[in-house]
């Protein structure tokens, strides 16, 4: 498999922050999208921002800004088809996606998500963690990992398929990664889930304290 594109993920409404760009927001003395780009840049062959609006407020980040193309907030599928749409335009076999406001997933996610791709048709697999304390005794019989589906590898061959299932009202990651045989990728969470994200101020505060450890 030749080496995938990146496609960071910043399309979110943010309401349990108030509103606007998380990826904006910072944690030391850079924002949490310069920790994302810092982090997937060197793990991809190109690099590309899922964003909506005015792509000016991002004029500082020298990237291109893919919108969504599917209307109203149809959540991260959008986000991921938009990237599939603009890794087709450059001729690129699959794309990797990354939260922007997840600032220390793994420096190795790529290289996991493409080992777990090995041998699929169309590579695609999620990046899932294994539940721990109080989640593992909720899910009684259930999974026993957390999906996280901004995060995952994702074939160009399938882009016309998603979107004809996001014109059909699709909008949950998993029914249609499990359609098509989707795989998981397992990583650690020691010292911590690496796919925390910032969703409250509290979150904000939680990722401050964490920088020293990412």
């Amino acid at each position: 498999m030749n080496k995938p594109f990146g496609v960071i993920l910043a399309g979110g409404l943010a309401t349990r922050i108030g509103g606007g760009d998380k990826g904006l927001l910072k944690i030391g003395d850079k924002s949490l999208l310069d920790h994302v780009i810092g982090r997937l840049r060197p793990q991809v062959a190109d690099l590309a921002l899922n964003a909506n609006g005015d792509p000016t407020r991002f004029g500082g980040y020298d990237l291109p800004i893919v919108p969504d193309t599917i209307e109203g907030f149809a959540g991260p599928l959008a986000g991921v088809l938009a990237g599939l749409d603009w890794a087709a335009e450059q001729d690129a076999e699959c794309i990797v996606t990354a939260a922007a406001d997840t600032p220390f997933f793994p420096r190795d996610l790529v290289m996991r998500l493409t080992e777990a791709a090995e041998g699929q048709a169309n590579p695609l697999v999620l990046a899932t963690t294994p539940r721990t304390g109080d989640e593992a005794l909720k899910s009684g019989g259930g999974k026993k990992i957390n999906r996280h589906p901004t995060f995952g590898l994702w074939p160009v061959a399938l882009r016309d398929d998603l979107r004809a299932a996001l014109q059909g009202g699709l909008r949950k990651v998993v029914l249609w990664t499990d359609q098509h045989a989707g795989r998981e990728a397992l990583f650690p969470v020691d010292p911590f889930d690496p796919f925390f994200n910032v969703n409250t101020p509290d979150d904000l505060d939680r990722a401050q304290k964490l920088l020293a450890q990412a």
